[in-house]
């Protein structure tokens, strides 16, 4: 191996980096014969200068099927130049091409021209520059809408210095960080500060004795780039007009929005803030009861109402997947009988859920649509926001989703559709003709708007509680407002400007390496999948569940079971992305580790304290394990190495202990596997916290409830363990909780405030044997709201 190579597999802080350039590929697709492809390759090379910022090295190819199938499969390209003239065919006999082609969307066919291959590319990889190079009237194809997916057209015989140029220049537009590379100039200016941080500059801390031991930690541009300054060259988060405004630009058009806001406390405030400036006091909002704390204190800090629906139930696991769609358009539906159809402003849905759940989402927003046309949408990505790079998974996502919908709604065949199911179901529809079909939206009538969370550092190289919200929202003029008010209610007027900047910098890796880092995540999350359901030790004690056990069959359309299944290919794998109901993201692994005799918790803090691995969600008897673009093929040796050796001590055990010991594992394991509470269904708020709900539809008014226990007398405590608690569910008076109760796992509130408790949410929690319950103390019992005083003090 020699020194570059080193130093390419070095950090950088251990390589001697002051010459090193970043390397990209571009694909060159030309109608001349291979015969000539060197000499082509050596004149684009000869171009080359030593004041270029970036090295690239040509790829070429001689047909649009090689064309595609390079692009997918290797991630260093980062720009293509299309020779106009090439044959669609690949001169390769190569079926196993073909079967990376089709899944993709691009059967064989006729049309081989280099605007149809451009669309092509720009779909799967959107990030791509496109470059066209004719002999024929090149201003004539600059004007084609068709050629809007090409970024610059030359004249094929003119300037191949200008293509050299434009190619770097194009892969420098998104390798510009405005506010991170603002950032490193002012840390190297001479500063004098008279403003309240005095950690800015690092004098305190390396001239201390007593604390310089963190400056020689973080070392010192961590200091020197810190300022409470908005002015002298940085900007303002509250109101930016300089780099921040241009990192943010720059964000939206990375992933898809028109408009991106950075965040700096997490998804949780992001979160809060579309909630705070998307509803209004009295505003219905259809949300999944399982979704993060954050979506239900927004709304008991504006007073919308929410109208709980259920996910589907994992009893066995202890967990909860997503909501079906037929379960949003009954609630709609129920709103529409009732008259209050108008009341409903947002649907607010987790995608996908910490477990995996990805919704399909271009059909949940056009069968809603189909109901109400002007419904926004709020999708809470914090877990998938590295979705966007994936070409399996991106139609998966809001803002993918969004664009599809969009090109749908300009098709002048859209309505054509539209009038056609309209004369299938009639004057007058039934309800279940409506649940039961799948709805078309007016496209003259629709109003898109949709909104996307994004927990940027979860999945991304951002620094912890680096979060996006992204918006494209065609009315999105009528609420910006409402935006930036939210914004200066939520964001510090004190930012992190080193969030800030992994922010920025985030999105420039997911630009320029994003396709294959996400590709890298989903091959390592297969590999485990693979190691552990096939390893004869492992699998008789742990197993990585597949779509088949985390998704039930009539939510997977396509008949997909899982991506190991015997005989699966990427086909089947975009298919059931494409037609089912759900999706099983590859890159989350439900560990069952109950049948190895560990609940989650206790497994999950066994990993962390004896083998220096970490995770973070658990449920009763599993752990979730996730692959993400910073995981190597040594940490799956090193995890499947862990389990090796967990399993050879449980087998000891077991043979050293003997029947007794055998007896009691196997209690043990049917205590995690068998003997599981049901989990409980959200009940319903009490009458007076009602207000104007209609007779059928379940919301309530949250926020009266939740203000209302700041008032001790309005509360009283019952135990959740004795007979007061047995009688009040028999005979009454209702117990109404005051508070939320969320029990981590499963991390969703079992009670929020309002809520008449029942027999089967009382039974959960005394099943429930896990340490943290927020909202729960076990010496006063469960917090409760008496209707009773909480009525006569309205009354006064």
């Amino acid at each position: 191996m020699g020194a570059g190579e080193i130093a390419d597999i070095l950090p950088p802080a251990l390589s001697d980096k002051s010459a090193r350039r970043p390397y990209f590929e571009v694909l060159y697709v030309t109608s001349q014969p291979a015969s000539r492809w060197p000499a082509i390759a050596g004149e684009i090379r000869r171009l080359r200068r030593p004041e270029d910022a970036f090295v690239y090295e040509p790829i070429l190819v001689g047909s649009f099927e090689d064309a595609f199938c390079a692009a997918a499969v290797n991630p260093a390209i980062a720009a293509v130049v299309l020779a106009e003239g090439f044959p669609y065919r690949s001169r390769h006999d190569a079926p196993v091409l073909r079967s990376v082609l089709d899944p993709l969307g691009e059967p064989e066919g006729p049309e081989g021209t280099a605007l149809h291959l451009a669309r092509a590319l720009k779909r799967v990889r959107p990030e791509l520059d496109v470059y066209l190079l004719s002999d024929r009237e090149v201003e004539k194809i600059a004007g084609d809408p068709a050629a809007e997916k090409i970024r610059r057209i030359f004249y094929a015989v003119e300037e191949p210095l200008e293509q050299h140029l434009a190619v770097l220049e194009g892969v420098q537009a998104r390798y510009e960080t405005p506010f991170f590379d603002n950032l490193k100039k002012y840390a190297q200016r001479p500063i004098g500060t008279f403003h309240a941080l005095p950690i800015a500059r690092g004098k305190s801390v390396f001239r201390s004795d007593w604390i310089r031991d963190m400056g020689e930690f973080y070392g010192l541009n961590l200091f020197l780039a810190e300022s409470s300054a908005t002015t002298g060259g940085l900007d303002s988060l509250l109101e930016p007009t300089g780099t921040i405004k241009q990192a943010q630009d720059m964000a939206a058009r990375a992933f898809g929005a028109d408009h991106v806001f950075f965040v700096t406390n997490g998804t949780s405030t992001s979160n809060k803030m579309a909630v705070q400036a998307l509803t209004a006091p009295g505003d219905i909002v259809i949300v999944d009861r399982n979704c993060h704390k954050s979506h239900h204190y927004g709304m008991v800090l504006t007073g919308a109402q929410p109208l709980y629906v259920e996910a589907f139930p994992m009893t066995e696991y202890s967990m909860y997947g997503a909501v079906p769609l037929a379960t949003i358009k009954r609630a709609m539906l129920a709103l529409k009988a009732e008259g209050r159809l108008h009341k409903l402003k947002m649907l607010d849905l987790t995608n996908c859920t910490f477990d995996g759940h990805m919704y399909n989402v271009r059909r949940v927003m056009e069968e809603c649509l189909a109901i109400k046309p002007d419904l926004i949408f709020l999708w809470d990505e914090a877990w998938s926001g590295f979705a966007r790079f994936s070409p399996f998974l991106r139609p998966r996502t809001a803002m993918g989703a969004a664009a599809d919908l969009e090109a749908w709604l300009r098709d002048p065949d859209s309505i054509a559709a539209f009038e056609k199911q309209q004369a299938e179901l009639g004057d007058a529809p039934s309800d279940e003709a409506l649940v039961a079909a799948r709805l078309i939206p007016d496209p003259r009538q629709v109003r898109l708007r949709v909104y996307q969370t994004n927990s940027t550092h979860k999945s991304m190289s951002a620094i912890r509680q680096g979060s996006m919200l992204l918006v494209r929202d065609v009315d999105f003029h009528t609420v910006e407002a409402q935006f930036h008010e939210a914004v200066f209610t939520h964001a510090s007027t004190s930012p992190n400007q080193q969030l800030i900047a992994s922010l920025d910098v985030a999105r420039r890796q997911m630009e320029l390496e994003g396709y294959g880092l996400v590709m890298n995540a989903i091959e390592i999350a297969l590999k485990i999948r693979a190691a552990v359901n096939a390893h004869p030790l492992i699998s008789k004690y742990f197993r990585v569940l597949g779509a088949d056990a985390m998704i039930p069959a009539a939510y997977r359309q396509s008949g997909f079971t899982d991506y190991l299944a015997p005989g699966t290919s990427w086909a089947d794998v975009v298919g059931a992305m494409r037609e089912d109901e759900f999706y099983l993201d590859p890159t989350r692994m439900t560990l069952v580790c109950g049948t190895a005799g560990f609940d989650g918790t206790q497994f999950k803090g066994l990993l962390a304290a004896k083998y220096d691995i970490q995770l973070n969600k658990t449920s009763r008897n599993s752990v979730l394990l996730q692959s993400n673009i910073n995981n190597t093929r040594s940490d799956v040796a090193h995890l499947i190495r862990v389990l090796v050796e967990i399993c050879h001590e449980i087998e000891k055990r077991l043979a050293d202990g003997g029947e007794a010991e055998q007896t009691a594992f196997a209690s043990r394991v049917k205590s995690l596997m068998t003997d599981v509470p049901n989990l409980p269904n959200f009940s319903q708020f009490h009458e007076i916290f009602r207000g104007d709900a209609g007779r059928t539809t379940p919301e309530g008014d949250m926020r009266a409830a939740f203000f209302g226990a700041y008032h001790p007398e309005l509360c009283e405590y019952v135990p959740l363990i004795g007979a007061e608690c047995d009688r009040r569910l028999r005979e009454g008076p209702a117990m109404v909780s005051a508070n939320f109760v969320i029990p981590y796992p499963p991390g969703f509130p079992i009670m929020v405030p309002g809520q008449v408790l029942t027999q089967e949410t009382i039974d959960f929690m005394r099943k429930l044997d896990v340490k943290e319950i927020h909202g729960y103390e076990k010496e006063r019992g469960l917090k409760l709201l008496k209707p009773d005083a909480v009525a006569a003090r309205e009354q006064r």
